[in-house]
């Protein structure tokens, strides 16, 4: 999977956004200049993983929903790789899927 650094930039721009930061308090946050955070949210520049996760701790988001638009508190969290999982088992192997699911959605609704 190659990584576009352009969509990275428009969730990271929405997350800072959503926190209520200017480039310029999340640039002052990070320790960068405001022209490293606009080439980021631009998609201009790449970004290490520490950059990265250091971004996300201060945008209250995660990794995986800037990296793939997903987020484990998305309804959908999940859903295309389950889906991609299930095509490839067989009928009685879904039917032990769903009984497993069952039990453990049981087991958290206590």
């Amino acid at each position: 999977m190659a990584l576009d650094y352009k969509l990275m930039g428009e969730r990271l721009k929405k997350a800072r956004i959503n926190k209520g930061y200017t480039q310029e308090k999340l640039a002052e946050i990070m320790k960068v200049s405001v022209a490293y955070i606009s080439r980021i949210e631009t998609g201009n520049t790449h970004i290490n993983l520490k950059r990265l996760n250091t971004l996300c701790l201060a945008l209250d988001t995660t990794e995986s929903y800037i990296l793939e638009g997903t987020s484990d508190e998305s309804s959908t969290y999940l859903t295309s790789e389950i889906d991609s999982i299930l095509k490839d088992c067989s009928a009685s192997d879904k039917e032990l899927i769903y009984q497993i699911a069952n039990i453990i959605k049981s087991k958290n609704n206590k």
